[in-house]
């Protein structure tokens, strides 16, 4: 028996990844593995846009601001985060997203608002904050990444319609002290790091205290 098909086009199929994509960005682990899904949905895009080459690209800049490794962009920002990397690494693909024209922000912020959340970001990290702090003080993300239940970490990301200005990312962790069998540890998640900029990585981060402390004992920071 044979059934007809008829085959989509390729802009209701790129449409299609597009809005895959922006589930995958969000919804971390829908997809499975969060490299592999932005490997497979980001490369199919690229092909459909027939820039198959840009992927590689684009790896080779990650590499180079040393947010890629043997084990892509977890692996490179593990020095930085004690657990729950993820939705810290969906935040550089959701940067990507953005400058291909992929992303769909929840919001934009106008100019004004934009340089002056950019201006305060890193000072007002200066001290410790929970994720109800920085939505008070910013109000509601662009990308929210991670769903709304505090139990768990999630990262709140921050763009203008201006596509040369880089995204604000907000790293917020829940999880379990040491020492402490409640889980999680805390009513709200506690902000770690704010990211923003186009240089090494580590340049663009400012930690607050608790993220100093949370960092990784072992990877020869000492600031």
């Amino acid at each position: 028996m044979t059934t007809e098909r008829t085959l989509a086009s390729s802009e209701a199929m790129h449409h299609h990844l597009v809005d895959e994509l922006n589930l995958a960005l969000r919804r971390v682990g829908m997809y499975g593995e969060l490299g592999t899904s932005m490997w497979f949905l980001m490369r199919q895009l690229l092909v459909l846009e027939q820039r198959p080459g840009v992927w590689d690209e684009q790896k080779d800049r990650w590499e180079r601001r040393g947010l890629w490794g043997p084990k892509g962009v977890e692996g490179a920002l593990a020095r930085y985060f004690p657990s729950h990397l993820t939705y810290a690494a969906s935040s550089v693909y959701t940067e990507f997203a953005r400058t291909e024209g992929w992303l769909t922000p929840d919001r934009i912020l106008d100019a004004e608002t934009y340089a002056e959340l950019r201006d305060t970001a890193g000072p007002w990290a200066a001290e410790d904050r929970t994720w109800a702090d920085v939505t008070a003080a910013f109000g509601p993300p662009s990308v929210q990444i991670g769903g709304d239940n505090p139990r768990y970490s999630k990262t709140l990301c921050y763009v203008t319609d201006d596509l040369t200005r880089p995204l604000v990312a907000f790293h917020l962790w829940n999880g379990t002290d040491p020492g402490q069998e409640k889980w999680p540890s805390h009513e709200d998640p506690l902000l770690l790091a704010v990211r923003s900029g186009d240089g090494a990585v580590a340049d663009t981060l400012t930690f607050t205290p608790q993220g100093r402390n949370r960092r990784p004992k072992d990877d020869g920071w000492n600031q």
